[in-house]
């Protein structure tokens, strides 16, 4: 797939329903009676039965074990595959405070079928610690990988991540910032790297330092419980959780996603203006009529599976 530079949708943002991937591009404003009508006619993602069929399932490996708290994540593989495999980490949305390993299993699976190693990840949520531990815990499951590549048949130099909404911005943080002392934690397998080669996030923010964002974390909730405060408070805290502030010219190529409906910042403008300086690949895919929650229908997941494979079948092999 040929990476292109598009120019920014501008379409206001609306809330959908009220129901899933709360707070990372939240707004108060309802859908249209029109748009929601077209939106509950959609059909629900279901992935179809040949994919079970086509995919080894390891359900709740621990990762990490922090305290008397196991991080777990489930791990699929190509039944049939042979040597080792490109790996993805896909990272669940709900605002950094809700949701766990069960909420990307559908797009884990479905990228397994492809031709990858996947692994859809718990991390510690707002309520349970504060901001950098969940990105401590992402960076946990890819050293896990690399320690574990030979008994899952899992090519090390070639991990990549995807995610939506928070997830989306966990995986954009985890693709920038790699070698970053102060968000690597104290987690296992110290000595295998967190770096990964390529990322993919869909719905998230990648600048906590905009204007954009101050004014909202101003008013967000579930964004002061994730970072300890609002961005005039703690300051620090939203640079440290910002991809922007990390990228450089060695990490690797990124394609964001965003549905058309959502909020502008998803489409990570000037994150990919700073790559495109540094001569790092990257594009923009907004996915026609999406809202936020945009895999949460079948018509959108499919659009997304197709353009994730594309994107890493091109950088991880």
């Amino acid at each position: 797939m040929t990476l292109h530079f598009f120019p920014p949708f501008r379409f206001p943002f609306r809330a959908i329903l009220g129901i899933v991937f709360v707070g990372i591009a939240a707004s108060a404003d309802p859908l249209r009676a029109q748009e929601r009508e077209d939106w509950e006619a959609l059909p629900k993602t279901q992935l179809a039965p040949e994919i079970d069929e086509r995919v080894e399932s390891h359900p709740d490996l621990i990762f990490e074990t922090i305290g008397d708290k196991e991080l777990k994540l489930h791990l699929y593989r190509p039944k049939k595959a042979v040597g080792s495999l490109p790996a993805i980490v896909c990272i669940h949305g709900g605002g950094w405070n809700k949701g766990d390993r069960r909420h990307h299993a559908n797009i884990a699976k479905a990228l397994a079928a492809r031709g990858f190693v996947t692994v859809s990840i718990d991390y510690r949520l707002s309520g349970e610690a504060i901001f950098p531990a969940h990105i401590y815990d992402c960076k946990a499951a890819v050293r896990w990988l690399r320690a574990n590549a030979g008994k899952w048949g899992i090519d090390p130099k070639f991990i990549g991540a995807t995610g939506a909404s928070a997830g989306g911005h966990l995986a954009a943080l985890l693709g920038t910032s790699g070698g970053v002392e102060e968000l690597e934690g104290d987690g296992g397998n110290p000595d295998f790297s967190s770096t990964i080669q390529a990322f993919a996030p869909m719905g998230g923010q990648t600048d906590f330092m905009s204007e954009r964002n101050r004014k909202k974390s101003a008013e967000a909730k579930i964004w002061q419980a994730f970072l300890g405060g609002s961005q005039d408070e703690v300051p620090d805290t939203y640079r440290l959780a910002s991809p922007r502030e990390h990228l450089d010219a060695g990490d690797g190529p990124f394609l964001v996603l965003a549905g058309e409906l959502d909020d502008p910042s998803t489409h990570a403008d000037e994150l990919r203006r700073d790559a495109k300086a540094l001569g790092i690949p990257t594009g923009l895919k907004v996915v026609k009529g999406a809202p936020h929650p945009l895999l949460t229908k079948q018509k959108f997941f499919d659009i997304v599976i197709d353009e994730l494979d594309a994107f890493f079948k091109q950088q991880l092999k």
